[in-house]
């Protein structure tokens, strides 16, 4: 694959299966250099063998299908190239989508009530005066901010506290009907200046101060539930909890007011109205411990009760989304051994693996026995299917123009033992041909993160260009189990250097195409982290890259938006902690050739993480370059901007051409453009 061929990457959204089960429509979103954006629309995906898959809407960008439970109705959110997502209707069999809101920020997420009335949505609520909410005053002329919270601003979204996110219930309206028009002419003047909306009214639920998400309705439809940190003290923890609140208004009350710290993420009742199932993450004693925790799946009786653990927390770490599965079961998501495998659950605590192997399950819907389930795999970044006795049985082929124009390598699994006996598993993507290949040992962020076996654009993109890409899970990385993970809290740069090394060598004696002689390492966030933790320590590679990374833990606690929590959980909050494990700490060790890539509104892992070890090896005379990315934040390597992400690949490419040259990448004329 090559750079210019981002926009064949179709992204495929969780399934949503029609109540009759003969079909499910998903959302195929894609990088357009046109429009400088992601585009995409939705498809139908008939269960049988003989109808092939169809576009059924033609928006700018439609996302989150999902049917209304009598199937006559088809929600989803549509954005236009200025304006922000809104909640639409359509008639299943189709039609004109409707809009029904017309939120200033936008819609994120929704859910349908079980009578197909009505819809719970959640929305950003700008506070007065900003945000566009007072013509002709723009960003930089609003009031100040006056901070006192420890969280008030988010990557992605800066700031939060003048923006939470309130949940809204608006009444689905008869599509049958003639639509709304808007007066004008004399009736606008005789109506007044304010014209009438063209939408439905919504009903505010929730008004706090901070965000409340994952709503979804009571099976009976007279509650609303949701999560969000209500209680005392939340400023100074990171738990949340589920409340409920009536579905035509009134005081949220928490669903379990006596628990443990924990992190929700996500909350489903069971077809049945009789349990509530929901996923969590445990927080130790002060609601911060959350290094290496997995999430958990769990149950509890709807009318109250002990909640029970149902997965393993040890070994299986569970992610949405929920889906209800049966009458008393819920299906879920887990993060194993560089897979995500899709689980059911019984309210009794049965379970079953449903999707297994070296893919990666993107979301479930079920009806009746009918599983739909989008996934992706080595050759292909999304597809759907269905699951039979024989297996899953694919429906789609929207990686097909990938396949077709991009030459995709497989990954070749591979596990290497270290000297204390450790194994460290992770996969080789070799190029074409004999070799000698150049090396690019690739390090993952999070740490609680991990590689997989799926396609990853990255690997693809340097293995064309005759990099043989080595990616680990090495200690500290998600899939593995909870002390795997935990291995490096207070120890970072320790066992995880020694693994992703330990990887390195015994990948150079495993495949003899390699280049023992010419290795360079990479990473982002994390992955930075321990690039440049590396680099200082060892001075075997060529040269290096060091993404977005997380350098100073001094500094991040002030500038990040999780710093206040995340680099004392994990090195430990005394100075001499942090400076023990710090890349700034070992910086003047350095003699690697290192390009740092940063994006200007990264609030995960500021920029001045980035300029400072930028400027630190300048002064030392190391050769080094500073690749700034405007209008960027932390996620530019996966949704950032389609011009800056081939960008992005053609400025990494050139580095390794002046540092490291391969066959087919000893081209590019200079490395990046001073600035």
């Amino acid at each position: 694959m090559k750079a210019e061929q981002l926009p064949l990457l179709n992204s495929v959204s969780a399934p949503a299966a029609h109540p009759d089960g003969t079909r499910a429509v998903v959302s195929v979103t894609r990088p357009d250099f046109d429009v400088d954006a992601y585009v995409g629309q939705l498809w139908s995906v008939p269960f049988d063998r003989a109808t092939p898959p169809r576009r059924i809407t033609r928006g700018f960008r439609d996302t989150a299908p999902a049917f209304s439970p009598d199937g006559r109705v088809l929600a989803f959110l549509r954005a236009t190239p200025d304006g922000k997502p809104q909640l639409h209707v359509v008639e299943a069999d189709g039609g004109e989508p409707q809009a029904i809101t017309e939120q200033k920020l936008g819609v994120s997420e929704f859910s349908w009530a079980p009578d197909s009335s009505r819809i719970v949505f959640s929305s950003r609520v700008p506070e007065e005066g900003r945000y566009g909410t007072v013509e002709g005053v723009g960003a930089g002329g609003e009031d100040p901010r006056l901070i006192t919270d420890n969280q008030y601003r988010l990557n992605g979204l800066g700031y939060t506290a003048d923006k939470p996110a309130q949940l809204f219930v608006v009444d689905v309206p008869a599509l049958g009907a003639e639509p709304p028009v808007a007066p004008v002419g004399r009736a606008a003047k005789e109506r007044g200046t304010e014209a009438p909306s063209l939408v439905p009214a919504a009903v505010q639920l929730t008004f706090g101060d901070v965000d409340h998400t994952s709503p979804s309705f009571s099976r009976n439809g007279g509650s609303v539930y949701f999560i969000a940190s209500l209680h005392e003290g939340h400023d100074a923890d990171i738990a949340s909890g589920i409340y409920r609140v009536p579905a035509a208004g009134g005081e949220p009350e928490a669903v379990r007011p006596d628990a443990a710290p924990q992190a929700v993420q996500e909350v489903r009742e069971s077809i049945d109205g009789e349990w509530l199932f929901f996923t969590a993450q445990d927080l130790g004693d002060d609601g911060l411990d959350f290094v290496a925790r997995n999430t958990a799946a769990y149950v509890m009786p709807v009318r109250g009760g002990r909640a029970t653990v149902l997965s393993d927390v040890e070994d299986q770490d569970i992610s949405g989304p929920l889906e209800p599965f049966g009458v008393d079961g819920m299906l879920g998501l887990n993060t194993s051994r560089g897979s995500v495998e899709l689980i059911k659950w019984t309210a009794g605590g049965e379970s079953a693996v449903l999707l297994k192997g070296p893919r990666v399950a993107g979301g479930a819907s079920a009806v009746g026995d009918v599983v739909a389930v989008s996934v992706s795999d080595a050759s292909s970044n999304g597809e759907v299917g269905v699951l039979e006795q024989g297996g899953l049985r694919l429906l789609t082929d929207f990686s097909g123009a990938l396949r077709a124009e991009a030459n995709i390598l497989d990954p070749q699994d591979f596990t290497a033992t270290g000297n204390d006996g450790y194994p460290v598993h992770g996969w080789a993507v070799l190029p074409e041909g004999h070799g000698p290949h150049p090396v690019l040992l690739t390090i993952h962020g999070g740490p609680f993160a991990q590689y997989t076996a799926a396609f990853f654009d990255e690997a693809q993109v340097y293995a064309e260009a005759g990099y043989a890409v080595l990616m680990c899970n090495p200690r500290g990385s998600a899939g593995y189990g909870q002390a795997h993970g935990g291995a490096i809290k207070e120890k970072m740069g320790t066992v995880d250097m020694a693994d992703v090394l330990t990887f390195l060598d015994g990948a150079l004696q495993a495949f003899p195409t390699m280049d023992k002689e010419s290795i360079g390492i990479m990473g982002g966030s994390y992955g930075g982290y321990l690039t440049a933790w590396v680099i200082g320590h060892e001075h075997r590679f060529k040269a290096a890259i060091v993404e977005r990374g997380f350098l100073d833990p001094v500094s991040f606690a002030g500038s990040s938006d999780i710093g206040w929590f995340f680099g004392g959980q994990y090195t430990g909050g005394s100075p001499a902690q942090m400076a023990a494990q710090s890349p700034m700490a070992v910086v003047a060790d350095v003699r690697t050739p290192t390009l740092v890539i940063h994006s200007e509104n990264d609030l995960r892992c500021p920029v001045e993480q980035g300029q400072r070890y930028f400027a630190a090896l300048k002064a030392q005379g190391v050769e080094t370059a500073l690749l700034l990315f405007p209008g960027e934040d932390h996620e530019l390597s996966r949704s950032g901007t389609p011009h800056h992400r081939r960008q992005r690949f053609e400025q990494i490419l050139a580095w390794w051409a002046k540092y490291l040259p391969s066959t087919a990448n000893r081209s590019r004329e200079s490395a990046p453009a001073k600035s």
